[in-house]
């Protein structure tokens, strides 16, 4: 088990994660988005200091370029400028750069102007082109692999969708939030035991003043607690998706044991998860899942190797390409800074 260690997290920092997020959908939409010509700038930023004057400089540079493309593409040079209005604003928006991560992509055609902060050092690149350049994006997906954090306590329980680099808090309908809302007023029966912590918030196991069946109708009305929770809460979440519980050490096992979810991780998160961020929350629980997320993509490695030579696995691209079209790949690894240009033709 790990231990709940709260850290001091403000405002700004919250705000500055979500910033730098980017979602599946994002990417599904930018395919779909309409308008002509495309233009994907990226860049690395740095995200403290002095060097972070550099990053205005930067994008004033890379658009230099892109006037450059839009009027070797045939585009007049006005044009052009109107066109890149809203990105050449950036270059002096104090505001925008006050927020930094570690690179900055920027996708603009006449309909769309879309900015993201991401939480991995990119290579400097700028496309002008029929579509957005999206691959870089790609591998940021596939090792941002979802999870979940369950902050239980009998006061409160809490659902984080999380990956490594974006957590989210999900209010989610018919959830009963406390044992006192689930199954009526116990108050009293809930003041008759008290758990204690240590100074470094874990939990110990509870204290009950009381004996018989007082002590046994609270341990059933806690299991039914958090059987009417796990109920409404296994309509909205992924079943696929694995699910770190945090939350004072001797609940744990009792929703474990209650829970239909197939995926909820022997290790949790022990400690009194209360006033915690879904950030910190997440930081906490990376330590847990990473091996678990990681395990499936060392699964694929091998198999792949398993596969060599049986016709069911393939690193040539005319072999790649036909069966991406037909819908015939499981499983897809991309090289970093790989470019292969060019279209596919199924005729």
């Amino acid at each position: 088990m790990a231990v709940l260690t709260p850290q001091k997290a403000t405002r700004d920092d919250v705000q500055a994660a979500r910033l730098s997020t980017i979602r599946r959908e994002d990417i599904e939409d930018l395919l779909q988005l309409p308008g002509r010509p495309r233009i994907s700038i990226y860049m690395p930023t740095f995200r403290a200091g002095v060097e972070t004057q550099q990053n205005p400089i930067r994008l004033k540079n890379l658009l230099r370029s892109v006037q450059e493309k839009l009027e070797e593409s045939g585009m007049e040079s006005t044009d052009a400028a109107e066109l890149m209005t809203p990105v050449r604003e950036l270059v002096d928006d104090q505001a925008f750069w006050q927020t930094a991560s570690d690179s900055l992509a920027i996708f603009r055609s006449p309909e769309v102007f879309r900015t993201y902060r991401l939480p991995a050092a990119l290579d400097e690149f700028v496309l002008v082109n029929e579509r957005f350049h999206l691959k870089p994006l790609f591998t940021l997906l596939a090792e941002d692999q979802p999870f979940y954090v369950l902050a239980i306590s009998l006061k409160n329980i809490r659902l984080i969708e999380a990956t490594r680099h974006h957590a989210e808090e999900l209010e989610i309908p018919g959830v009963p939030h406390s044992l006192t809302e689930a199954l009526g007023d116990l108050t009293r029966r809930y003041s008759q035991f008290q758990v204690g912590t240590s100074s470094k918030t874990v939990a110990r196991s509870p204290i009950f003043h009381g004996h018989g069946t007082g002590e046994d109708n609270l341990k059933a009305e806690i299991v039914q607690f958090f059987n009417l929770a796990d109920k409404a809460l296994l309509r909205y979440m992924d079943r696929d998706v694995p699910v770190v519980l945090a939350g004072v050490e001797y609940l744990l096992p009792r929703y474990k044991e209650t829970t239909e979810h197939p995926k909820v991780l022997d290790e949790g998160l022990t400690g009194n998860a209360e006033g915690l961020s879904p950030e910190e929350l997440r930081d906490m629980a990376w330590e847990i899942v990473e091996p678990v997320l990681t395990a499936d993509r060392r699964r694929a490695a091998e198999r792949y190797g398993d596969l060599q030579g049986t016709g069911r696995a393939s690193s040539r691209y005319e072999e790649i390409l036909p069966a991406a079209h037909d819908g015939r790949i499981d499983t897809l690894f991309v090289a970093r800074g790989v470019r292969l240009w060019g279209s596919y033709d199924p005729k």
